[in-house]
């Protein structure tokens, strides 16, 4: 399923660690494969991904969102 989230990123500490976007509304997506420019804690963006129900994670923070594009916002 395709979506577009504005949120927040943030890295989680969790086994080796990993990226999450943190939506405007609360909710917490992690972020599979996350590009090198989007690796940046407290980042404000807009990102266009696919939700990937068929990919299992050690964090399990959220839905796993694999990231098409995306663009930051300065808020």
């Amino acid at each position: 399923m395709s979506i577009q989230v504005e949120g927040t990123i943030e890295r989680k500490g969790f086994g080796p660690g990993t990226w999450a976007l943190v939506s405007t509304s609360g909710d917490t997506y992690e972020l599979r494969k996350a590009p090198a420019d989007l690796q940046k804690e407290g980042l404000k963006v807009k990102v266009n991904g696919e939700i990937r129900e068929d990919v299992m994670t050690f964090a399990m923070i959220g839905p796993v969102l694999e990231v098409d594009r995306f663009e930051i916002i300065n808020h």
